[in-house]
């Protein structure tokens, strides 16, 4: 039976549905034979949400206009639709937000039922990009509903008006706790791009997520020549708090350094990165030792 869950949500971007396979053997080979068996790994995608309709604009503009950068374009149309997608109307009912939370909380559940003792088993989140704010929006919105506070967007405004239809029953109230982030023992966030969504607030108003465990870690990974990965610390009290900010060179190795780890490119070689993958593996094997 599994100790610890590992559940990976993507950034932005055209993203396959396997975007997690090689973190994923990545963290089974550093665990090695005598605790790979403690962990279940299990993936967040929302992609599929957006990826048709973006698609579509892609080919058409470019198919018809002369326009320089096509890859450069491609990944600044596909990822600032996904941020605008689950921002625009997100208070409306079946709206992006909505469905991506609703991902979080399937994986969530899965993860439940794969060790079903009281507490529920620990679990480790991995996010890129913009998968950390869409993460950081469910989590909030979570303990803000559980602690009485009034949410107006996403499956948290009535967990039970999403649970009927999408599980066909309530959930426990165990599940409820679990779904909520309840066992959330650490949180990697890399390529963050968190800043960019609060910026525009007044700093009173830049909280980040309550701690959902006593032993909670959030290590927040950046590259600096990333100009989508930011430092999360200088945001406000509770951030300087709560995040542990860590600069990396994303997307080492010869072949790496020359092709992306200097320049912006970087912001897609993270999980590839050794600076990624041992704190992780670290944090695993701190919950299965």
């Amino acid at each position: 039976m599994p100790q610890v869950a590992l559940i990976t949500v993507h950034g932005m971007g055209e993203t396959p549905r396997d975007y997690a396979a090689g973190v994923f053997g990545e963290m089974r080979t550093r665990l090695g034979p005598a605790l790979r068996e403690r962990a279940a790994f299990y993936s967040v995608y929302y992609q599929d949400i957006l990826q048709k309709n973006e698609q579509t604009v892609w080919e058409r503009v470019d198919a018809g206009s002369k326009v320089h950068y096509d890859q450069l374009r491609k990944f600044m149309l596909f990822g600032f639709a996904d941020a605008a997608g689950l921002e625009n109307r997100k208070e409306d009912p079946g709206s992006v937000y909505e469905l991506a939370q609703a991902q979080i909380a399937r994986a969530l559940l899965a993860a439940s039922a794969a060790n079903p003792i009281d507490a529920g088993m620990p679990v480790v989140f991995l996010a890129h990009s913009l998968g950390c704010q869409v993460l950081s929006s469910y989590i909030y919105d979570a303990q803000k509903a559980l602690g009485g506070g009034r949410v107006e967007a996403g499956i948290w405004r009535d967990i039970d008006a999403w649970s009927r239809p999408a599980l066909g029953r309530l959930l426990s109230e165990r599940e409820r706790l679990y779904l909520a982030g309840g066992t959330c023992s650490a949180l990697v966030t890399t390529g963050c791009n968190i800043p960019i969504f609060v910026a525009a607030h007044k700093e009173m108003h830049i909280k980040p997520i309550a701690p959902p465990t006593p032993m909670f870690r959030w290590l927040n990974l950046y590259d600096p020549d990333d100009v989508l990965g930011w430092p999360l610390q200088p945001l406000s009290e509770g951030y300087r708090v709560l995040v542990e900010d860590r600069v990396i060179n994303a997307g080492q190795g010869a072949v790496g350094w020359m092709l992306k780890s200097w320049n912006p490119l970087s912001h897609n070689g993270y999980w590839q990165d050794k600076e990624v993958l041992e704190p992780l593996a670290a944090m695993l094997r701190r919950l299965v030792s």
